[in-house]
């Protein structure tokens, strides 16, 4: 019997590639005084290299475009309070993001986040979501001081939800801090497709967010 669904954040809610492309489009508006000798493109595109999809932290990615485009009269670390404080009014949602939750709530099951990123930062994200509400638990990696894949992060999640690690779904885009670090654990692993990684290894594959009730179904009825 399942009893409760936990989600990834980045690349499984969160439509973080949209995001990062409204947002940096947006910053080189904002600080146009400062970037505005960049094209729009070269600044979005370089930003996008170095970011390597949220895995690099925005202060290496900041001092290598500083020296890159030569930016003057505005630092690295004034670049970043902008990602810091702004990144959340540019959060895009998958399609059927509130559907889903809905219907799973409506099934009284327990949902929670497993995230790895900044504790404050991912949090502002989730809120720009409008999805907080949804969630009993919430453990974000800086917080917890542990991360995924690591085993301690999940088996947290189980323990503030009081089930079996065979009464809970992970959904996730990356095959091995998500899937893989879930089905360690004893979790149900299932992989929210994402097109840089093929033969991935899972209970259940889903391209969409919508799919997941059919699969507790499965389970439960």
């Amino acid at each position: 019997m399942i009893e409760s669904v936990a989600f990834d954040l980045d690349g499984t809610l969160l439509d973080r590639d949209a995001s990062v492309r409204k947002f940096i489009v947006k910053q080189h508006e904002r600080l146009h005084t400062f970037v505005g000798h960049i094209p729009k493109e070269i600044y979005s595109s370089r930003f996008i290299e170095l970011d390597c999809r949220g895995y690099t932290w925005k202060d290496k990615v900041y001092q290598q475009m500083i020296e890159d485009f030569e930016i003057e009269d505005l630092s690295w670390e004034e670049l970043l309070e902008d990602y810091i404080n702004q990144f959340k009014n540019d959060c895009v949602p998958f399609p059927n993001l509130i559907e889903t939750l809905e219907v799973l709530k409506s099934k009284s099951l327990k949902l929670g986040i497993i995230t790895n990123g900044r504790g404050k930062f991912q949090l502002d994200n989730i809120k720009a979501l409008g999805i907080e509400k949804y969630f009993e638990t919430i453990l974000i990696s800086e917080w917890e001081g542990v991360k995924k894949p690591g085993p301690e992060i999940f088996e947290r999640l189980l323990e503030k939800l009081k089930l079996s690690a065979n009464e809970c779904v992970f959904v996730g885009d990356h095959p091995d801090n998500d899937v893989k670090g879930a089905q360690n654990v004893g979790m149900i692993g299932v992989w929210k497709k994402d097109h840089q990684w093929k033969n991935v290894r899972s209970d259940f594959i889903i391209h969409d967010l919508a799919e997941i009730p059919s699969i507790i179904e499965k389970f439960n009825c």
